[in-house]
């Protein structure tokens, strides 16, 4: 079967396609036949060697954090019934580039018949987290949100829960390729924070804001802050400018501001599973529609990774298989 391989550390270009032999369910797992590979920011920097302790990847290693598709067979101690249907699973931190992926059978959502597969594979972690951001943030109507890193898979996902619980949202994201598509999900005022008054920019629309939702991290989530008024909400979530967005303490107690990060949103099994049903059931709705802003085949996952990190891509980037 076809996969991608790293054999060490470094640029996209590391990642080469390779056949390797089909794969076995063992015990309490299945195989599942892969039509779409998710593809994260958070590979891009496991590839070049960033995962640290939390991400403990070590070349060589086969990418790939999740999966939709159907299953092919399962193990033993599995219900055969799951042969055949469509599912959606995550695969650990490793093994989602490939034809065929063995996965623990405990991890298995099923796809609506209404969910296309790019859709379901959409929403595998990045609606899975928008959701679990929204419930721990609590957005309300009338409230004043700013949504940075709209143009990003999840981020687009968050702008469309602010509208729908009545908010006025403030989409910020790099170029008008980006905030174009941005537009059609619902965001109230549009921003381009590669201009020196973006900040500015979003005062002037908003007179402050209730809520920051920091998918950027660095310098924007820092500025973002600065922007809340007294009981606002700062939910730092996101490093792509390099790191994780935090809150003065002191100033955060002294304006009342609620601080979360990506510690907040550390979730079980159950929790994963729970929120994750929600998400392809609000798909399945139309209550939420991911971006998918480019697709690429399998063999180039090199290119996927690319335009990640180029800042290219619009919304979520996939592996077709």
């Amino acid at each position: 079967m076809r996969v991608i391989e790293v054999a060490r550390f470094g640029g996209p270009e590391v990642l080469v396609p390779a056949e390797a032999a089909e794969p076995v369910a063992g015990a309490g797992e299945v195989v599942v036949a892969v039509e779409v590979a998710e593809v994260l920011w958070l590979e891009t920097m496991v590839r070049g060697g960033h995962g640290g302790e939390r991400f403990p990847v070590r070349p060589p290693y086969r990418p790939g954090v999740g999966v939709a598709g159907t299953v092919a067979a399962v193990g033993p101690g599995v219900d055969p019934g799951w042969v055949g249907r469509r599912i959606v699973a995550g695969t650990g931190h490793q093994g989602g580039y490939a034809e065929r992926a063995v996965v623990p059978a405990d991890g298995l959502v099923a796809v609506p018949d209404a969910v296309d597969p790019r859709n379901a594979a959409a929403v595998l972690h990045d609606g899975v987290t928008a959701l679990a951001i929204a419930d721990i943030v609590q957005i309300t109507a009338g409230d004043r949100v700013l949504v940075t890193a709209a143009g990003g898979g999840m981020g687009a996902i968050l702008v469309q829960l602010a509208a729908a619980a009545g908010a006025t949202v403030v989409a910020a994201a790099r170029g008008t390729a980006k905030l174009d598509r941005i537009g059609e999900l619902g965001a109230d005022v549009l921003v381009d924070y590669s201009t020196s008054d973006w900040t500015d920019r979003v005062w002037n629309a908003t007179g402050g804001l209730d809520v920051v939702l920091d998918g950027a991290g660095g310098d924007y989530g820092r500025a973002a802050f600065d922007l809340l008024g007294p009981g606002g909400r700062f939910s730092a979530h996101g490093t792509p400018a390099g790191a994780f967005a935090t809150a003065d303490p002191e100033l955060a107690k002294a304006r009342d501001i609620t601080a979360t990060g990506i510690a907040d949103i550390q979730l079980g099994p159950e929790q994963f599973r729970g929120y994750l049903v929600r998400a392809l059931d609000d798909v399945a709705a139309g209550r939420i529609t991911p971006l998918i802003g480019q697709t690429f085949p399998l063999e180039r996952a090199a290119d996927a990774h690319a335009a990640i990190e180029n800042r290219t891509a619009v919304g979520k980037t996939l592996l077709l298989v």
